[in-house]
């Protein structure tokens, strides 16, 4: 049986997944990650695929931007597909002046500005959260590959282009690390449906000071997300 958006079979995609919004970075990975690949999806230009990273089966899949179409996925890959894990790979705009550009966020939970949260807890604020053995797993394994890491909360909009820059300071004082359009709806629908999820996010660029990496940077920084998170599989 296939999902609506996803046209692998059933067993053809691994209990632990890697979400890159990007669906380049997840053929970027597969390339240079990973064994024995195969792509089991092409639907929409939304590349996935499955292969081995030091003997342990597990897939990339990329969502697209935002909250809407990175839902879609995270629901088919749970309920279709009996996924497990669930590690979103990707970037964010930092809202604290001291985190450098290429350093890690560990997100162990995301606020949001997403409609699809308030209708669907009725008003009422739920607080998304990663799964905490993810979470401490990845945190120890940064340190064992020294790699600096940030653990904190983020800010999941669903507004690339803010039109009220100053609306980041009261998140800011509050101690949110970081913006991205993804991590709060991920939280939120493994929690509905009992799988486990974690965000690792890299600095890309500061929304506070303005300044931002360049591609070669990113490429550099990313690859270190990439060693935690495949370190989980």
């Amino acid at each position: 049986m296939r999902s609506l958006h996803l046209e692998a079979e059933v067993g053809e995609i691994a209990e632990t997944v890697l979400l890159p919004g990007d669906p380049l970075r997840a053929k970027f990975v597969a390339e240079n990650f990973l064994t024995d690949v195969v792509c089991y999806n092409k639907v929409r230009g939304m590349f996935g695929f499955t292969g081995n990273y030091k003997g342990q089966k597990v897939s990339i899949q990329g969502t697209g931007m935002g909250m809407g179409s990175a839902g879609i996925y995270i629901h088919e890959l749970i309920n279709t597909y009996k996924c497990q894990n669930l590690i979103r790979v990707g970037t964010c705009g930092s809202i604290q002046p001291e985190l450098d550009l290429g350093q890690v966020i560990l997100a162990m939970s995301a606020s949001g500005d997403s409609d699809a949260n308030s209708l669907l807890f009725k008003g009422m604020h739920y607080a998304a959260t990663a799964d905490f053995d993810l979470l401490y797993k990845a945190h120890q394994l940064a340190n064992e590959l020294n790699i600096k890491t940030h653990t904190g909360s983020v800010f999941s909009t669903n507004t690339f282009y803010d039109l009220e820059p100053n609306r980041w300071e009261v998140w800011q004082k509050h101690g949110v690390l970081g913006v991205d359009m993804e991590s709060q709806i991920l939280f939120t629908i493994a929690k509905r449906f009992g799988a486990k999820a974690l965000a690792l996010l890299t600095v890309s660029d500061n929304i506070i000071t303005g300044t931002s990496s360049s591609q070669q940077e990113r490429e550099n920084t990313f690859n270190d997300m990439m060693k935690i998170a495949l370190g989980l599989a």
